[in-house]
């Protein structure tokens, strides 16, 4: 049984122009101590899939699924108190900017605390010892004397760490990392990588990872699912897909990365022309045809999800040996930031 089980995923929110798809009929699993990427451009429902799994979506979203499980808990049937109970503890969440999410009235000892005394019960030394463990895990300095201070007096890359250590302050079996490197610098971004991935090791986490920068997949994930339009339009190991890109939109994504040792200075990287359909209203066919090259009349009905091969799979009616011959020819080395 996977520790995470996504069936069919579906969140509308209604809007004064009318019924907004935001994340449509998205299914996959995850088992412990696998990472999975989620990756797309900005408001393909890569957030509000992450949010689902929290129950923290906004109030007036309608979250509906044909199963969403952890660890064979029924997270729809589950009870306010049960998830209450589940969230911080076994599932915790780095949200993507850490100065919003932490509170600033607040201090860094006392946010910490918090969730290990409201699920574990301890007391106020116990929890204090954990949280400067932990600081100091996450590659803080002098984490004891971090505990006094506010959100506003440290950097970004310092409260991105801070936001790591609250969410592993329970041991939980799973972590959902959104956008966990934005705005911060390339040093920063590869020290945070290396330490969300040291930390999985050690604590045997199951990580969702959450991001539009397929580069920073390459370095992290074991399965990628590229989202598109608030739909998975290809999934599947990292190697299967980067080795092969299968739907137009992945292998757009992919000649966008400046290949180390290829791609020459000044030379011109590839793009997706078009903007992204408007989701309000009813939606049919592949979302991408207006932007896609390959787009056919059957493109406007309904597209089912196709194996390319096992664990590897598409929506798209493209036979996926054309597409592999006009996929860039590159291999998972060449993808990963230097």
């Amino acid at each position: 049984m996977p520790l995470l089980d996504v069936d069919h995923l579906t969140i509308d929110i209604p809007t004064e122009g009318g019924l907004l798809h935001a994340v449509n009929d998205v299914s996959f699993t995850l088992e412990r101590g696998e990472t999975l990427a989620i990756v797309g451009e900005s408001g393909s429902g890569k957030s509000l899939t992450s949010l689902a799994l929290m129950d923290l979506l906004p109030s007036k979203a309608i979250r509906r699924a044909r199963s969403l499980r952890f660890d064979g808990i029924d997270l729809q049937a589950a009870s306010e108190r049960d998830k209450e109970n589940l969230r911080g503890d076994r599932m915790a969440m780095i949200f993507q900017e850490p100065m919003t999410s932490l509170n600033p009235a607040y201090t860094i000892g006392d946010q910490l605390a918090e969730a290990l005394r409201r699920h574990r019960k301890v007391d106020r030394k116990t929890a204090r010892d954990r949280a400067v463990h932990l600081l100091e895990r996450v590659g803080i300095t002098a984490a004891a004397s971090r505990l006094g201070q506010y959100p506003h007096q440290l950097s970004g890359g310092l409260r991105q760490r801070v936001m790591i250590a609250m969410g592993l302050m329970c041991e939980p079996d799973l972590i959902i990392a959104d956008e966990p490197t934005t705005a911060l610098d390339v040093t920063i971004q590869a020290q945070i990588l290396k330490l969300l991935r040291d930390l999985q090791q050690e604590f045997g986490m199951a990580l969702i990872l959450v991001t539009h920068d397929l580069g920073v997949v390459a370095r992290v994930a074991t399965k990628v699912a590229v989202m598109y339009a608030g739909r998975l339009v290809e999934t599947g190991p990292v190697e299967a897909v980067f080795g092969a890109p299968s739907h137009p939109y992945t292998r757009g994504l992919l000649r966008a990365i400046p290949v180390p040792g290829r791609t020459r200075p000044g030379e011109p990287l590839g793009t997706i022309p078009g903007q992204v359909p408007s989701l309000v209203g009813p939606l049919s066919g592949c979302s991408f045809r207006n932007r896609c090259d390959h787009a056919q009349d059957a493109c406007a009905s309904e597209i089912p999800d196709r194996t390319v091969t096992p664990g590897h799979r598409m929506a798209c009616i493209l036979d996926p040996v054309q597409t592999w011959a006009e996929a860039p020819a590159l291999a998972l080395d060449d993808r990963r930031p230097q």
